[in-house]
């Protein structure tokens, strides 16, 4: 795994830019993750002699780029654990779709059950056994040639929950084989980001607002462009 790239850095916490193909947390594949590197940068960084501490408050797809934050001391972890369980935590997120939506605006709430063998999510009735509520509001940014560009504002954390309810209205993530896209993208990302936090910090109790650029490529540069034009 690539040096992180480290976009916000305190005693307390540790933000991460995620690229595609990182993993945030341990799963079957036995893959080297996140969080191991981000503990060796800070064993080395800081000189510290055994176990790093370093906390997962939240995790991001493995295709998925952008912010990954991690806490650094047990205080900060259970802090900021609280906050996305009281929803205090803003989380944006950025999508380049294969359609335009019908509505330029709206808030999408479905009811979502997850499936373990297949690792996907599917959008069931309300009131079905294994589903639960998820909900999350969406601005089209813009139109490129073939593709839409979404802001998306997260009210909700379920599994796949962007890729899921976004397919469902028709409008499928570049490169989301998974949830319908035609083709895949050739490094196996999909065209989802991480784009912004805002939270009040657990031990400074300021406001601290994290952006992170998308990566290199056409179709981000454009939605970058467009989005500070606006």
């Amino acid at each position: 795994m690539n040096q992180p790239e480290i976009i916000y850095e305190d005693n307390h916490l540790i933000v991460v830019n995620k690229k595609s193909g990182d993993l945030t947390q341990g799963d079957k594949t036995g893959d080297i993750t996140l969080s191991d590197t981000i503990k060796e940068y800070i064993k080395k960084k800081y000189n510290k002699p055994g176990d790093v501490f370093l906390g997962t408050v939240h995790r991001l797809d493995r295709p998925t780029t952008g912010i990954v934050l991690y806490a650094r001391t047990s205080k900060a972890l259970t802090r900021m654990n609280e906050m996305f369980k009281n929803k205090t935590i803003s989380k944006t997120y950025w999508a380049v779709t294969e359609k335009e939506p019908s509505k330029t605006q709206d808030t999408l709430i479905d009811f979502l059950a997850k499936n373990e063998k297949q690792n996907k999510s599917y959008v069931k009735k309300e009131g079905a056994s294994d589903a639960k509520r998820a909900e999350l509001s969406y601005q089209l940014i813009g139109n490129g040639t073939n593709y839409s560009y979404l802001e998306i504002e997260l009210a909700t954390g379920r599994h796949h929950q962007i890729r899921v309810q976004l397919s469902n209205i028709g409008c499928i993530i570049k490169g989301d084989l998974k949830y319908g896209a035609k083709r895949s993208n050739k490094d196996g990302s999909i065209h989802l980001h991480a784009r912004r936090l805002t939270f009040i910090h657990p031990v400074k109790n300021e406001p601290v607002e994290i952006l992170a650029n998308p990566p290199k490529d056409a179709l981000w540069d454009e939605f970058l462009s467009i989005s500070q034009k606006g």
